[in-house]
């Protein structure tokens, strides 16, 4: 039967591309005659776009600024006499960038970090490149950029203060937002200078130095976010918070079951409930990724319409809409879990033969559930479209992606939308997908006037772009000395197409450790599944860490071989498997991590009987990260995790507040979400609609968590994707070390733990 919708028109390809290694970003410089004939340097101050390969600086005149008033050699940095402005381009979401991201600005500026102050950077690709927060990416793909965009400013800045003092500038140096000129004891400000700077030209930013880690002073040092104090006094940041002249709220009520369609509603009834406005059937353009078939309720406050929703009464067409149930697949995956897959990824070396030969073999069958993003911020979006034009504020991850969405369910140009960037309250993957944002434009459009959505819980919930659920056969194979010597795994997955798997859901011929095992075979098999899927926070990564980290323990126990070696030998000699690729496996990383954890965890010490401790390590990300786990369980299962050791390489550290943070927010992440939620459906509709039925982890169940960084030379990469997929093995290693009981299904409720 052709379905009516499609769950992620190009979403799939767009997402999978996050963990392919960020397009490297160049900066171009102009020649002294195109930089004379573009900036007119009589009239203003030196605008300097910096954005993607291939294309070229251009200069512009600062708006209505005199050459004495401000430097502004590039995009993100502004200096002038009332201090120090940096733009941070990418959105912020929790994790930091907001304050990261300039601080690798102000660190080869040579800025006092008290001098500075930072905003978000408008939406505008021509100068900011794809801005997004996805990936772990903001870091590794800025990092160049950032650096040589506050070089750039400091060498002129030192020219500029030269030419006043009449003294060569490699006789100047910087430091807290002055030029020194060491022989005379003279000092300027960068404020006092920014108007001489802004007349000189801009120096190639391929020319400029960069400084070297042992000569940073500001990165690698605990800087509060800067958003904090007014995220603690409830200073209207968020999507939710905003509001506009003339402002009236929405709902948007859906099928349950992907792709269902109206038949009828009792609008009449819910135009007459209390402050109710207006209401509506919008047909949809068939995406789930946009806009799909609904009712939207106006009201003049939030709470109005939510309780209007509660009396609206929908008959919906459900031909074509999904009709997905976990019962289905499970046992499905459970027959198929018997032969191979349909579709081989990697076959390599002699498998048949090293088990004929293995001293050892060992046969599991691990499962897990879908799960849901559960960002505590629902989504919302406040739009106004008016005249052909859209103007949008939301709290999204891909406001690039967004306004193409809008422009697309619109049928108006994307020169015509416009996204004002919100912070959001979370996201973990569900905000790069901009649903809520075509949903409220079309509300806005229809209404002819400015609206702002707002989900519910129960609408988070049922129509989420959920992490998807997965079966894995797995076979292992140890050799008569111990080793490892044979690897089978075949994966029963999911498709929308029945061509490729779902977003997180396919496994690559390079999927830890496929890389490091001889004799090695992975096929997959795909069932069929309508209901959107989409990354959640590290795709693929998240459950693929659980089940390859846990088979590892497994076999390590059969062999009779302490894990940390077993695991170690694994790794192998150190070596980097694919040398100048920056996003593959250095195997020496790997091992360095795993071993700095182990060594602060205790690993081999002796405890009482019903704790344990549990290893794992798992690259993803560009980020090489392992963990210890230290868990009790009672004689009811009853699971306590007391403490978690993390050791990463991340190269170097440029918030330690912040990166801290990601990892502690990982972990406790990672806990939640494998003690026990899962998202389960039957006849396309989700069972679990509210945090009832899908729990978080409370305060006293947290654990302490221990937080090491190998600080390297490697370019940095991000940090708030690759510290969660270990967590999940570590703590069944450390349940298999307590009690003997070996978990192979997530989550844990499933197999009777409880807190």
């Amino acid at each position: 039967m052709k379905r009516s919708y499609d769950p992620d028109p190009g979403l799939h390809d767009w997402v999978e591309a996050l963990d392919r290694p960020p397009a490297r970003l160049v900066l171009t410089a102009l020649d002294r005659r195109e930089f004379l004939r573009l900036t007119g340097l009589s009239t203003g101050g030196l605008v300097l776009a910096m954005t993607l390969a291939g294309r070229t600086a251009r200069a512009e005149r600062a708006p209505g600024g005199e050459a004495t008033r401000a430097l502004a050699p590039n995009a993100f940095l502004t200096i002038s006499g009332e201090g120090i402005l940096i733009l941070a381009p990418h959105p912020e979401i929790g994790q930091g960038v907001k304050t990261s991201l300039p601080m690798i600005v102000a660190e080869e500026l040579d800025a006092a970090w008290e001098d500075v102050r930072v905003q978000q950077a408008p939406i505008d690709a021509g100068r900011y490149g794809r801005q997004m927060a996805g990936g772990s990416r903001s870091i590794p793909a800025r990092w160049d950029e950032l650096r040589r965009a506050g070089a750039v400013a400091r060498a002129m800045l030192v020219s500029a203060a030269a030419a006043r003092w009449g003294v060569p500038p490699d006789s100047c140096t910087t430091r807290s937002s002055r030029v020194h000129h060491v022989a005379s004891g003279r000092t300027l400000a960068y404020t006092e200078l920014a108007g001489d700077a802004a007349r000189l030209p801009v120096p190639d930013p391929e020319s400029v130095a960069l400084k070297s880690r042992e000569d940073y002073r500001l990165l690698g040092r605990r800087i509060t976010g800067v958003d904090n104090r007014a995220l603690v006094t409830g200073q209207p940041l968020f999507g939710i918070d905003q509001r506009v002249p003339d402002l009236v709220c929405a709902t948007y009520a859906k099928c349950p079951a992907t792709g269902g369609r109206v038949v009828r509603a009792n609008l009449d009834e819910v135009r007459g409930r209390p402050g109710v406005l207006d209401a509506f059937v919008l047909e949809g353009n068939g995406s789930a990724a946009e806009l799909m078939p609904g009712v939207a309720i106006l009201a003049r406050d939030t709470w109005s319409a939510f309780q209007a929703r509660k009396q609206l009464r929908v008959e919906w067409d459900r031909e074509g809409a999904a009709r997905d149930s976990w019962e289905t697949a499970a046992a499905r995956a459970t027959e198929l879990a018997r032969s191979d897959g349909t579709h081989t990824v990697v076959d390599r070396g002699d498998v048949a033969g090293a088990f004929e030969t293995a001293a050892t073999t060992v046969e599991s069958l691990y499962r897990y559930h879908f799960v849901s993003h559960a960002q505590l911020e629902p989504q919302n979006c406040t739009a106004w479209v008016r005249d052909g034009v859209a103007e949008l504020w939301a709290p999204t991850q891909t406001p690039s992606r967004g306004i193409e969405n809008v422009a697309h369910t619109l049928d108006i140009p994307e020169s015509q939308v416009t996204v004002h960037q919100t912070r959001c309250g979370a996201g973990f993957g569900r905000r790069l997908v901009n649903d809520y944002m075509c949903e409220a434009a079309a509300i806005s459009a229809r209404a002819g006037r400015p609206v702002k959505l707002t989900w519910t819980r129960e609408d988070d919930m049922q129509h989420d772009f959920y992490r998807a659920g997965g079966f894995h056969s797995l076979r292992g194979a140890v050799d008569a000395g111990g080793r490892l010597s044979a690897w089978q795994d075949h994966f029963v997955t999911f498709s929308h197409d029945g061509e490729k798997p779902v977003v997180g859901g396919g496994l690559r011929p390079t999927t830890f450790p496929g890389e490091l095992i001889a004799n090695l075979r992975v096929t997959q098999t795909l069932l069929p599944w309508d209901t959107p899927v989409g990354a959640w926070r590290a795709p693929g990564s998240n459950v693929f860490g659980f089940v390859v980290q846990s088979f590892l323990h497994e076999l390590a126990v059969a062999a009779g071989r302490d894990h940390l070696e077993f695991l170690l030998e694994v790794l192998g000699e150190p070596r980097w498997l694919e040398p100048g690729n920056g996003w593959a496996l250095d195997t020496g990383r790997a091992a360095a991590v795993v071993q700095h954890a182990a060594r602060e965890a205790g690993w081999g010490q002796a405890l009482p009987p019903g704790r344990g401790l549990g290893l794992a390590f798992y690259f993803s990300h560009a980020g090489h990260f392992a963990e210890v786990a230290e868990v009790s369980v009672s004689s009811q299962r009853e699971l306590r995790v007391h403490r978690v050791t993390v050791a990463g390489d991340i190269g170097p550290i440029v918030n330690r507040s912040g990166a801290e943070n990601q990892v502690e927010g990982s972990v406790i992440d990672g806990l939640s979400t494998m003690l026990g939620q899962k998202i389960t459906h039957a006849e396309g509709e989700v069972a679990e609609r509210n945090f009832d039925r899908y729990p978080l982890l409370r305060m006293p169940h947290a654990p302490e968590v221990d937080v090491h960084f190998l600080e390297t030379d490697h370019p940095p990469t991000g940090v708030g994707e690759p510290a969660l997929p270990p967590l999940a093995p570590a703590v069944c290693n450390a349940i298999f070390a307590a009690t003997g009981h070996r978990v192979r299904t997530l989550p844990l409720a499933e197999e009777g733990f409880r807190l």
